[in-house]
């Protein structure tokens, strides 16, 4: 019997979207699930040490998040906005972009930046309407460098900013502490590592816990909601991941610890290395993962997850609810129970909420 994306539908306040994160990315609260006795605890991030232990170990997602929301012009004179979602290997400067307004940019068309500090022309459009664009530079240096020096963070369309308000804050908050500025390669943030700090990363480090880290290029299509009316219908993007042969040696290892995942992401592509390899490599695995959790996946390597609370009917949902009762598709119940429990408390949702820990 097929699994409606009703199923994975909730009632959310307007006012529980956070819009802003808490002063201290720390300060967030933490829900702990325990998944045999079912007992809930609230506790804030900052307390998380207190439920790891030394055997553990964690897997982070190091990806950067792009500035890569770029304003420009059409040679028409209207406005453009184009985010860069990824570069497209062996072509000079060539990037999938989602553009608006999109009707007004068909294939080739061309629009600058505002002070001409680039020159675009869509080569071609898919019919998600993610365009195919090829950028020239006038000074010779990089697409990231210019939009390092232009670009936006691209906050999700839930957190609203006015004439671009907040910019530099969210440009340091909506990156996580830990992030590879060697790995610029993500159109939204690994949310579930926002909440820590160089302090509670010491902490841990303190216990003897490992922490390994992988990299997911997140893209879109982790976070586009499911339109059809069941969930196996739904297509995801196929996204690209890094795995060292250190982190995959720490994640075949003989077992005398948790595998703890921080972030859906990290629960990704910890699940796709493990599908296909029973053996670490001696290089770095590259590859794309579509990869689409929902119940009953039964998971292979992932004993622990630190998340976000996330959208209805979104496929974070479904991976959630899958993990609350591997093997089963009773977690659904019983994630719309949690999620219940902390609207009720006034728990923080989304990218800027507070965080969730499912032992």
């Amino acid at each position: 019997m097929p699994l409606l994306t009703s199923q994975f539908d909730y009632n959310l306040p307007d006012d529980l979207v956070a819009q802003s994160p808490k002063e201290q990315r720390d300060q967030s609260r933490l829900m702990v699930i325990d998944r045999k006795t079912k007992k809930i605890e609230h506790t804030t991030f900052k307390e998380l040490p207190r439920y790891l232990r030394s055997t553990d170990t964690l897997f982070r997602n190091n990806a950067s998040v792009i500035p890569g929301r770029l304003r420009g012009i059409r040679s028409t004179g209207g406005a453009v906005e184009c985010l860069l979602l990824e570069k497209i290997p062996h072509l000079p400067e060539t990037w999938r972009c989602l553009l608006k307004p999109g009707r007004k940019l068909p294939e080739n068309s061309s629009f600058e930046g505002l002070n001409k500090e680039y020159r675009a022309t869509v080569l071609k459009k898919d019919s998600d309407g993610i365009a195919e664009v090829n950028f020239t530079i006038p000074s010779n240096v990089s697409l990231i460098s210019v939009a390092q020096k232009i670009g936006e963070i691209p906050l999700p369309p839930y957190i609203e900013r006015i004439n671009n308000d907040n910019h530099s804050f969210d440009t340091e908050r909506y990156q996580t502490v830990y992030a590879n500025s060697d790995k610029q390669v993500a159109a939204a943030a690994p949310t579930a590592g926002l909440h820590f700090t160089p302090e509670v990363l010491t902490q841990i480090s303190d216990l003897g816990i490992q922490i390994q880290d992988l990299t997911l290029h997140v893209g879109l299509g982790t976070f586009k909601p499911i339109s059809t009316e069941s969930i196996e219908e739904h297509k995801i993007h196929r996204e690209l991941y890094e795995i060292s042969a250190a982190s995959q040696t720490a994640l075949l290892a003989p077992k005398t610890g948790r595998i703890i995942a921080i972030g859906t992401t990290s629960v990704r592509t910890i699940e796709d290395f493990l599908n296909t390899h029973n053996k670490a490599l001696e290089i770095p695995y590259i590859t794309r993962t579509e990869i689409y959790i929902y119940p009953p996946y039964i998971f292979k390597g992932v004993d622990a997850l630190i998340t976000n609370f996330h959208q209805p009917r979104s496929t974070l949902l479904c991976l959630v609810s899958a993990f609350l009762t591997p093997g089963s598709s009773d977690g659904i119940v019983w994630m719309k129970e949690i999620y219940s429990e902390a609207i009720a408390l006034r728990y923080r949702f989304f990218s800027y909420g507070d965080a969730m820990l499912i032992l």
